[in-house]
């Protein structure tokens, strides 16, 4: 996977070069080796941070063009603020606000990793390294020209100064290949749909066998001996047509269950019969987002040979409104058997997910399941696009995503599931109706879902408002955020491998 900037960490001793990125609390203080690059320039900090009114505040900075007595293009001051109240996730922000002072060209950057007291661990100076990374990724590849003042690409080399450089390349290694997986993510969502449809997507998915991985792709022809008439509905409006990919990773021991993940790949989203507004219906290319957050995933436990067994299903479509695409009204069986009356074919992405999530649950009988889906613009009405919502029938799943969350700063809101909900999604025609009630509709989104997971620990993260679209931030400046990669893989690190 190419990479425009590249981030590599050398020990103090090495002369800063370019822009030298240093961090300071908020008492103004430095460490030794940080003093020791700035040549006696700690006082001109101290001035300017005084005219600047700076405060050294977490995640605020002071830039100086050009100091006086030493050999850079500039300075950067980043303040981190009290130690005390310093936590894991700051240092990856902080990464990404040194990677936001890059500037189009080639450019280098030189970080001091140290913290006034002088003490930062490898696992700091390798978040640094993954905020910088995460932060410079950029998608320009269809852009041919440049207008007057438009910026031409961004190529840097980032040093990384630490105590020990060996301890630190080794605490980032295998992050690195989380972030490779997050920037296939947001490749993938951010690609054009009519370069981005289900086979050119199972094509992609597909590449991971080069690390290990075990791909089987279903046609249309295997998904209709399977039943798999939920995804089927959808896919038959388009002339492109559906696929389910499923990967598997099996880096665990042999017999043992694997961990499951699950992502509604819809490729582009019109809304079929029930078709959508005009207004911004562009985005919906980005409605495969939990797809794309699956196959990322998915490479990165394999990069890493991650000691756990995980299959990743994803269900691939295209919700399209032509003469042979379904209808409200029309009712149709689902591989689990459970019949299905379509009531909105705008709500295609739950029936895409309930045949792979009974497929998932049947063939590999998982330890549990996560499925990630751009289910339902009601999950934003709720929570806006700061937490992705989460609803789940099993409470250690639910507090362990919970955790993880706050941890990476891929945040999850647990919401309610109840059977109050489950019955307005009953049908007078067919066991059950594909939409409930304007009110709820994420709830009754989810509770649709649980009915295809049969007794299987089991949660629902609805990425609607996270994965695409989502406000920039230190770390990201991408429309396709590559949310939910971060996330379950420090959920499968931290309790799931062997």
């Amino acid at each position: 996977m190419s990479d425009a900037v590249k981030v590599g960490f050398v020990p103090f001793s090495t002369a800063p070069r370019g822009i030298l990125v240093v961090f300071c609390d908020d008492a103004l203080k430095f460490g030794p080796a940080t003093r020791k690059a700035l040549g006696g320039a700690d006082n001109l900090v101290k001035r300017a941070a005084a005219t600047s009114q700076f405060k050294g505040k977490s995640g605020s900075t002071l830039d100086i063009l050009a100091p006086e007595g030493i050999k850079i293009q500039s300075l950067i001051v980043i303040g981190v603020g009290k130690l005390s109240d310093l936590k894991d996730k700051d240092f990856l922000k902080f990464g990404g606000t040194a990677a936001g002072k890059l500037r189009p060209g080639n450019d280098t950057l030189t970080v001091i990793a140290e913290l006034p007291d002088g003490a930062m661990k490898p696992e700091s100076a390798a978040a640094i390294a993954v905020g910088v990374r995460l932060r410079a990724y950029k998608f320009d590849r269809y852009k041919t020209r440049k207008k007057d003042g438009e910026e031409e690409a961004l190529r840097a080399d980032v040093a990384i100064a630490v105590d020990d450089s060996t301890a630190a390349r080794k605490a980032f290694a295998p992050n690195a290949h989380t972030v490779d997986g997050v920037i296939m993510a947001r490749e993938l969502v951010n690609e054009p749909p009519n370069v981005l449809f289900p086979v050119e997507f199972a094509r992609r998915a597909a590449q991971l066998r080069k690390l290990g991985v075990v791909v089987d792709v279903l046609d249309v022809k295997a998904m209709t001996k399977l039943g798999m008439g939920a995804l089927l509905g959808v896919a038959q409006g388009s002339t492109r047509p559906g696929r389910t990919v499923i990967l598997r990773w099996n880096g665990g021991k042999r017999g043992d269950q694997p961990v499951a993940f699950i992502g509604k790949g819809v490729c582009f989203d019109t809304g079929g019969i029930s078709i959508k507004g005009a207004a911004n219906m562009e985005d919906m290319k980005g409605d495969m987002g939990g797809a794309a957050c699956v196959v990322g995933l998915m490479h990165a436990l394999a990069a890493r040979k991650a000691k756990v067994n995980a299959v990743g299903a994803i269900g691939l479509v295209e919700n399209m409104p032509d003469g042979n695409a379904q209808r409200p009204g029309d009712i149709v069986t689902s591989m689990s058997g459970q019949t299905i009356e379509i009531i909105n074919t705008d709500a295609e992405g739950r029936l895409v997910l309930a045949d792979v999530l009974w497929y998932v649950t049947k063939k590999f009988k998982p330890k549990f399941m996560v499925d990630l889906a751009t289910l339902t613009g009601a999950i934003m009405v709720a929570l806006g696009t700061e937490y992705a919502g989460l609803f789940s029938n099993n409470d250690e799943l639910a507090e362990r995503l919970i955790k993880v969350g706050l941890e990476t700063g891929e945040r999850v809101w647990r919401m309610p599931l109840g059977p109050e909900y489950d019955k307005l999604i009953d049908s007078q025609f067919a066991d059950m109706k594909n939409t409930g009630t304007r009110n709820g509709g994420s709830i009754t989104a989810a509770q649709f879902l649980q009915r295809f997971v049969d007794n299987t620990p089991w949660a629902h993260l609805d990425i609607a408002g996270t994965a695409m679209g989502a406000p920039k931030t230190e770390i990201n400046q991408s429309w396709g955020s590559g949310y939910g990669v971060r996330l379950l893989e420090r959920l499968v690190a931290e309790y799931y491998e062997r």
